[in-house]
């Protein structure tokens, strides 16, 4: 290649590069009309919670909304996730009575309401845990892209599979993205009260 048309073919690719970068950009943020978005998290749903109260979609508005999706046979990673949102709750004192924190089961076979409040006494009372008949789960499952699937076990029994994200949701319930928990409980609960 002729040395004088070496820095050309450069700031071409550099060029080319930063347009392609700059239209994923836009797509990526709705800007380009035409293309489909990637699918949004979140969607109406219809659960009970553990006092049997029904609760849907429209009560995430208003407040700030935590949501972990688990099951309350699960040995390690949900009681983990819950005492750690527990102690955020905690750190967040009286404002935590304007957050939601919901827990909804991905295994609606076994977590009735009465099996979700009994598992919550361990926990913060402003969780609030969430079930239905497998259908309506399912749904929620969907709407939020969780994964979850049932895993037999030799003895007849079986554990779940799932997606061990926080959701967090904005005071109009759209998603904002995942909670970090990974941190101090006081730097989360600062961190939380933005967005009330």
């Amino acid at each position: 290649m002729d040395r004088a048309a070496r820095p050309l073919v450069i700031v071409t690719a550099f060029t080319a590069s930063l347009l392609i970068g700059l239209l994923v950009m836009l797509w990526a943020m709705g800007g380009v009309r035409g293309v489909t978005a990637p699918a949004a998290i979140g969607g109406p749903f219809q659960l009970t919670d553990q006092s049997g109260a029904t609760v849907t979609d429209k009560d995430l508005q208003g407040r700030p909304t935590l949501i972990f999706f688990g099951y309350t046979h699960c040995p390690d990673v949900c009681p983990t996730s819950l005492f750690e949102i527990s102690e955020v709750l905690r750190a967040m004192g009286k404002d935590a009575d304007r957050v939601n924190a919901y827990f909804i089961s991905v295994d609606p076979e076994r977590d009735t309401a009465a099996a979700i409040k009994d598992y919550l006494t361990s926990f913060d009372p402003h969780l609030k845990g969430l079930t239905g008949d497998p259908a309506a789960v399912q749904k929620v499952i969907t709407e939020y892209r969780v994964y979850a699937k049932k895993v037999p076990l030799k003895d007849g029994d079986y554990t779940m599979d799932h997606t061990a994200l926080i959701y967090l949701m904005d005071r109009d319930g759209k998603f904002v993205s995942p909670f970090n928990l990974n941190r101090k409980p006081e730097e989360a609960a600062a961190d939380l009260k933005r967005y009330l």
